[in-house]
Order: structure tokens, then sequence, then C-alpha cells
């Protein structure tokens, strides 16, 4: 059974930081793109970042761009999402997912998804 669970979300006030994790069971993540998605109150979801099977490209939305950072360790099977100078409309659920590659990393497309975990950025 594939699973893909995230962990690591919380509260957290402006300006500081989260390490969220992607973690694989019954799948092996070293041949797969690893995608971060959140879905904000009210909005869709939306692609944030994608790190290539390999770790040689990835890949941030704008808005994100210089605050987060995506790293694997394939000996985990496991992915991360480093999120410093968190602003308060970073809240949302993210949710990673295994997908094919990062080619249009935007777009909500994965084999394999997350439950999601929540993070809320408030003072």
């Amino acid at each position: 059974q594939v699973q893909l669970v995230e962990s690591g979300g919380g509260l957290v006030q402006p300006g500081g930081s989260l390490r969220l994790s992607c973690a694989a069971s019954g799948l092996t993540l070293d041949y797969y793109a690893i995608g971060w998605f959140r879905r904000a109150p009210g909005k869709e979801r939306e692609g944030v970042s994608c790190v290539s099977s390999s770790a040689g490209t990835s890949y941030y939305v704008d808005s994100v761009k210089g605050r987060f950072t995506i790293s694997r360790d394939n000996a985990k099977n496991t992915v991360y999402l480093q999120m410093n100078s968190l602003k308060p409309e970073d809240t949302a659920v993210y949710y990673c997912a295994a997908r094919r590659s990062c080619v249009s990393y935007r777009l909500v497309t994965g084999d394999y998804w997350g439950q999601g975990t929540q993070v809320t950025v408030s003072s």
C-alpha cells in the first residue's frame, strides 16, 4: 500500500519557520519527482514547489522564491520543504505528491498524494 505522509505543520508567527516532511512508504521516491502543493482557505490548490527525482532541479512559484527550499533524502525516502520568513498568506493545507516529473509543476497533478498538513501563520 502506497502512502505519503506529510508532517511538520503547525502554528507559527509571521517571520517564523517550519520544515515540512513528506515520508513515503510502499513507494521508492527515487523514481519520482515530488511536488508540494497548498490550498489556502477559499482558494484552489496550487503548486508551490517541485524537485526532480535526481534532486538536480527544483522549482518554486514566485511567491515563495527565496523563502522556501525543497530537498530530498532518498535514503530516508523523504522530501522536505523548509519554509522561512513565513507570511500570513502562506496559511494553507500543504500536500506532497509523487509525480513523473516537474514539467508543468504548477499543475495539480500527481500519481500519489498525501493527506495534507495544516500550516497557519498568524500573530
